[in-house]
C-alpha cells in the first residue's frame, strides 16, 4: 500500500498560473466596480482553500476545476461577460444572438460546487457513491446557483444603470436567470457522471477514501 499523497506541487503550479491571470485581470478592467462584483467569488474561494489546505486538501481534479472557474471569473470581470472577445468571436462565427461566455461560467458554477460538495460529503459523512449522494450533490450545486441569482438581483436593485446591466450580462434574454440555473445543474450532473471515478481514485491515493471492492485504488 502506497503512502498518502498530497497534491502540493500541482496546487502550487495552479496558484502561480492563476495569480498571473489575476494580475492581468485587475490592470485596467472595463469598469472597476463591475470587476469587483464579478471576481469576488474567486477571491473568497481562493482565500478559503488556501486557509484550509494544510488540514483539508482537496483532490487535484477539484483544484483544477476551481482554478479554471476562477480564471473564467477573472476574464469576465476584466471585460464584462458581454464583451469577452472569445465569446464575441464564437458569436460571430456561429451566427449567435449573444455572447455566451457567461454561460460557460454558469456551467462551471455547477461543476465546481458539485465536486467540492461531493468530496466533503464523502470525507465527512457516512454517504457513499450512489443515488443519494448524486441527488444531494446536484441539489447543493443548484442551490448555490440560485443564491447567486438572488445576489445578482440585489446588486441590480442596489446599483442600477449601466453597472447593473454589465454585471447581470443578460444581453436582453428574459430567461437569463433560468438558463443560468439550468446550466449549473447540467454542470453538476455531468461533473458527477464524468469525473466521480477519477475523484474517487484520487481520494484513495490521498488516503481520504476507502475504495469499494469493485473499484480498487489502482483500477
Amino acid at each position: 500500500m502506497t503512502a498518502p499523497r498530497r497534491p502540493d506541487r500541482f496546487v502550487a503550479v495552479l496558484a502561480l498560473l492563476l495569480l498571473g491571470v489575476a494580475v492581468w485581470s485587475v490592470v485596467r478592467p472595463y469598469e472597476l466596480g463591475t470587476w469587483v462584483a464579478e471576481t469576488f467569488p474567486a477571491w473568497i474561494g481562493a482565500a478559503l482553500l488556501a486557509a484550509t489546505y494544510r488540514r483539508f486538501p482537496f483532490t487535484p481534479v477539484t483544484y483544477l476545476l476551481v482554478a479554471i472557474f476562477a480564471a473564467v471569473l477573472l476574464v469576465g470581470g476584466h471585460y464584462t461577460y458581454a464583451r469577452v472577445p472569445l465569446g464575441n468571436w464564437v458569436r460571430d462565427l456561429a451566427g449567435l444572438e449573444r455572447n455566451h461566455f457567461d454561460r460557460m461560467g454558469h456551467f462551471l458554477q455547477g461543476v465546481v460546487p458539485a465536486l467540492l460538495a461531493r468530496e466533503l460529503l464523502l470525507r465527512k459523512t457516512p454517504l457513499r457513491p450512489g443515488g443519494w449522494l448524486f441527488t444531494l450533490v446536484g441539489s447543493v450545486a443548484l442551490a448555490v446557483s440560485a443564491c447567486y441569482e438572488i445576489f445578482e438581483w440585489w446588486f441590480a436593485v442596489a446599483f442600477g444603470g449601466a453597472q447593473a446591466v454589465d454585471f447581470l450580462g443578460a444581453q436582453g434574454d428574459v430567461w437569463d436567470a433560468q438558463w443560468d440555473m439550468f446550466l449549473a445543474l447540467s454542470g453538476a450532473v455531468l461533473a458527477q457522471l464524468l469525473l466521480a471515478r477519477l475523484q474517487d481514485r484520487q481520494l484513495v491515493r490521498m488516503g481520504e477514501f476507502q475504495a469499494a471492492p469493485s473499484q480498487p485504488a489502482d483500477a
